[in-house]
């Protein structure tokens, strides 16, 4: 196994849900360790940063629509092979594909709004 530190973020959705504490459970069940974490209000240019690779497609406007519609939760989450473990705990990116008991079975609304995003 491998020490690794990864990026995950709850989105407008699970704030606005009130899904923050649910997840950080999990994770923490998972015994995977919380380093930092910070509640935000994301930009357009931070959408644009972090989605660089989105801003020419045709859903762009859209994913920053959402992205900036309300606060987010920002973490850095470690442990052994944490990227792959947050990965499998979040579930597919469409949430009528992920497996049941992942967060986005469980709370996510459709592929647009899936409540959480995993580096």
């Amino acid at each position: 196994m491998t020490q690794q530190t990864t990026f995950v973020m709850i989105k407008p959705d699970g704030v606005k849900n009130h899904h923050i504490g649910e997840i950080i459970s999990r994770i923490e069940k998972e015994n995977l360790d919380i380093s930092f974490i910070k509640r935000t209000t994301l930009t357009k240019d931070m959408c644009k940063v972090h989605y660089a690779q989105h801003i020419n497609k045709p859903f762009f406007k859209d994913l920053t629509a959402y992205m900036t519609s309300g606060s987010v939760i920002g973490m850095l989450v470690s442990g052994d092979d944490a990227i792959i473990r947050m990965r499998v705990l979040a579930g597919a990116t469409n949430p009528k594909e992920a497996l049941p008991g992942t967060i986005r079975a469980d709370f996510a609304e459709s592929v647009d709004r899936n409540v959480i995003h995993t580096s």
